[in-house]
């Protein structure tokens, strides 16, 4: 079996090539830089590709792989860039078709939590989407095209909403980094929000995996959370955080004002343990 994961030099991206690494299949890691993964195994091929000027050779490129982990996605973190729909959503559709209808199978590409907009509480896979900012509204929008295309051109698909993720080498514009780096400079004070948001949030090892798994079984899933199902308040994760990594600063609550596209308090609701692979 083969498994192409384009994003690969990425956050998410370099943990699953290390969960992928567990099983017994061939790996293709598709990066605009070769040189940004060149402490790879050499088990890995490495294919230098850049999906913003895709070619319709692109599937044989990647040697015809029988699944796509789709992680690559530009623009981010600024969740409220007008570049998501006017210039990512038709890179992103343009490569996708073109990979689907030269023969790809199976395609797990991975959603986001601000597809649900502002609903707040427990957010199930199959609650109706109403994105609020232009990042969610442009991944919504892929996903809505993606099943039109299935009615032409069937294959599977996986849409696997991704909650919070934490973990080493994060991009340095998110909280956990932002608090390490904090504690490593000898700050004495980490400014912060006021804390009281609830999230859902996962260690980056925990998300790479539960995705590789998913593209693995190769079924026709649909929509998934991938998340804890369990809530939990900024506050107390960053306290969390302080503890396990015996780091001491002051947290300035409030510095920050709450953001205006996400409620107070969502997360994600787990699918059934008893159907893991059903809609």
């Amino acid at each position: 079996m083969k498994i192409a994961v384009t994003g690969a030099s990425g956050f998410v991206g370099r943990h699953v090539l290390v969960q992928l690494g567990r099983y017994d299949v061939e790996i293709v890691a598709i990066t605009r830089e070769a040189a940004r993964l060149h402490d790879l195994a050499k088990s890995i091929r490495i294919v230098e590709m850049d999906i913003a000027h895709s070619t319709p050779n692109c599937f044989e490129k990647m040697g015809e792989p029988d699944i796509l982990i789709h992680l690559a996605w530009d623009g981010l973190p600024n969740y409220k860039s007008l570049h998501h729909f006017e210039t990512e959503l038709p890179r992103q559709y343009f490569f996708l078709k073109g990979m689907i209808e030269a023969g790809l199978q199976s395609l797990l590409i991975t959603g986001t939590c601000f597809e649900y907009g502002m609903q707040s509480g427990a957010l199930s896979a199959t609650m109706p989407t109403k994105p609020n900012n232009p990042y969610g509204y442009a991944k919504d929008a892929l996903r809505q095209q993606l099943e039109y295309l299935k009615l032409v051109s069937p294959f599977n698909l996986i849409w696997a909403r991704l909650f919070y993720i934490y973990g080493e080498n994060q991009s340095g514009a998110s909280l956990y980094p932002k608090l390490k780096e904090a504690v490593l400079r000898g700050d004495n004070i980490f400014n912060m929000s006021g804390g009281e948001q609830l999230r859902d949030y996962l260690p980056v090892e925990n998300v790479a995996s539960q995705i590789v798994k998913l593209a693995l079984a190769q079924q026709d899933v649909g929509n998934i959370n991938i998340c804890s199902g369990e809530p939990i308040s900024v506050r107390r994760l960053v306290e969390q955080w302080l503890y396990e990594k015996h780091w001491e600063i002051e947290l300035n609550l409030g510095h920050y004002p709450y953001p205006d596209y996400e409620p107070m308090a969502f997360w994600g609701e787990l699918y059934a343990e008893s159907a893991p692979l059903s809609r």
